[in-house]
């Protein structure tokens, strides 16, 4: 299942705009290739970043990769709820599951991004 509802990237981490700001997450491609995910680490709060650049790292039980973010801006929130169970990322990726919330600094690089259609593509 692919929400039609967000924007995709070639990373694997999806965008969800919401007024001025957006929510990013992994999609749940990204979470089964990880497997069981055991730790997100976000050190970015408060920083702005640009498109593409790492914002944090996800930990699973054998591997772990960088998170980047889809479009740039200054990160304002890290979800608690990923914090302090990471397992969510598997469980409900595109609901619970998200990992930072962010002020884009130029909403329009999303239109750049992936649909729901592409990414399906994409992952093939």
């Amino acid at each position: 299942m692919i929400p039609e509802n967000l924007k995709y990237s070639n990373d694997h981490e999806w965008l969800k705009m919401d007024g001025e700001f957006a929510y990013v997450g992994i999609t749940d491609y990204a979470a089964e290739q990880l497997g069981d995910i055991t730790f997100v680490f976000v050190d970015t709060l408060d920083e702005t970043l640009g498109q593409n650049e790492q914002f944090g790292e996800v930990e699973a039980v054998k591997t772990s990769s960088p998170l980047m973010l889809p479009i740039g801006g200054e990160v304002v929130e890290f979800n608690e709820k990923v914090d302090s169970d990471a397992t969510i990322l598997n469980s409900d990726p595109y609901g619970e599951g998200w990992i930072v919330k962010i002020r884009p600094t130029n909403p329009a690089e999303a239109d750049a991004l992936l649909d729901a259609a592409q990414y399906a593509e994409f992952i093939k």
